[in-house]
């Protein structure tokens, strides 16, 4: 009896030493803000361009929505040391809609917003597998006085012009080898790779380079300096993929199924995006601005750019208001959507909002968000399906946001 007792202790500080070799930290933000929006129908302007068709009324969102400020989420992430420096490390990271039965133990998917593992060393950079952000997702917070919210103007209209430069799901990568390198003196890069392991042109095999996605970003940050610079491209697009944001179209789908969830084929050509931005920290105020453009030569000829300048505040010590202006310009030209024409107007978006820091882990705030859409142009606010073509729609919102 007693040997097996000393066997259960030796076998307990065992695990304990295996356990305390992994630094694992369980994290995550819940956020939930009550959202009230509103917009007019607009009019809808055919494909083809023909004249659009006024719809009277006004379509209205009350209630609670999850992860206005910052996405909810539940992660895990750890590290283990190697040696020599090296260690190896990992990140698990889900998505949650606290306003509604959607995350763990749910009925619903559980949505990974990244889950990778890796090498990585002080001296040489951070080397990772598996789904993973794009160099565009960090440069837009960067320079957004929103810090890529969800009611942010400019990630709002970047989102919903379908652009992979962005603080939202396009700019998680799936299938992905990321290499991001130390800091050297204020400078950081990094470099990124998705491959598509797709392949429904049949131009080549499954996980070569058609639907991949390959991306390069520099980052430089310097006392109160910040600058980006980012390319990323969809290579050879050649599978079918989504622009369910554009409403003015969705509605007159040229493809038949349901209305705002249409979709186009690629038919070769890469989808290249860049993007310049940069900020200035006079500690009084913080501006910023960026400007990025989107190149697409495929059957949705979806080309735009989107430029945004913003400032945030300080008040007092544990306040800070917010303010931006961003928008949308679309280039489709006389080709557009199937040879007949485009958007070729803009969005614009401006946007005040006010964070109190109650604690260290709890932030409260408040925001405002107005946009309007030109006759050829469309974009939606903050809650999906309120925005039209040739409308004015606005949104009020007012929430809490906790992190541990």
């Amino acid at each position: 009896m007693q040997k097996k007792i000393i066997a259960l202790a030796v076998a307990g500080l065992a695990s304990g030493a295996a356990l305390a070799q992994t630094n694992v930290t369980i994290y995550g933000i819940a956020d939930a803000a009550y959202v009230y929006s509103s917009g007019d129908p607009g009019n809808t302007r055919g494909v083809a361009g023909s004249p659009g068709v006024g719809i009277n009324g006004t379509n209205t969102f009350s209630g609670i929505q999850s992860g206005m400020l910052s996405g909810s989420r539940l992660g895990f992430k750890g590290e283990e040391a190697l040696g020599n420096g090296l260690k190896a490390v990992f990140t698990l990271e889900y998505s949650l809609a606290i306003d509604n039965n959607t995350g763990v133990g749910s009925t619903g998917n559980l949505n990974a917003r990244q889950q990778f593992v890796g090498l990585s060393s002080d001296k040489l950079g951070t080397a990772s597998l598996g789904r993973q952000y794009a160099p565009g997702y960090q440069a837009q917070i960067n320079n957004d006085a929103f810090a890529g919210a969800t009611f942010s103007p400019v990630s709002l209209l970047s989102a919903q012009a379908g652009n992979s430069i962005q603080g939202g799901s396009n700019a998680r990568w799936n299938n992905a080898i990321a290499y991001t390198s130390p800091n050297w003196s204020g400078f950081t890069a990094k470099a990124i790779y998705s491959f598509g392991e797709n392949s429904s042109g049949g131009y080549n095999n499954t996980g070569t380079s058609d639907n991949g996605q390959f991306g390069i970003g520099g980052n430089y940050a310097n006392g109160g300096l910040n600058i980006d610079l980012v390319y990323q491209s969809l290579q050879n697009a050649q599978s079918t993929y989504s622009y369910a944001s554009i409403p003015g179209y969705a509605s007159l789908n040229p493809l038949g199924g349901s209305s705002g969830a249409w979709s186009v084929m690629g038919t070769g050509a890469d989808v290249n995006s860049y993007y310049v931005g940069g900020s200035y920290d006079f500690k009084m105020v913080k501006i910023m601005g960026s400007w990025q453009q989107q190149n697409d030569k495929n059957l949705a000829n979806l080309d735009n750019s989107v430029w945004q300048v913003g400032a945030n505040i300080p008040v007092m010590a544990a306040s800070n208001i917010m303010l931006t202006y961003a928008q949308l310009d679309w280039d489709m030209g006389s080709r557009g959507l199937f040879g007949t024409g485009g958007l070729t107007n803009k969005s614009q978006s401006a946007g005040v909002a006010w964070t109190t820091a109650l604690s260290k882990r709890t932030t409260a705030y408040a925001g405002y968000v107005w946009m309007a859409n030109d006759k050829n142009s469309s974009a939606n606010a903050v809650v999906s399906g309120i925005g039209a073509v040739n409308e004015d729609n606005n949104t009020f919102l007012a929430g809490l946001r906790h992190s541990f």
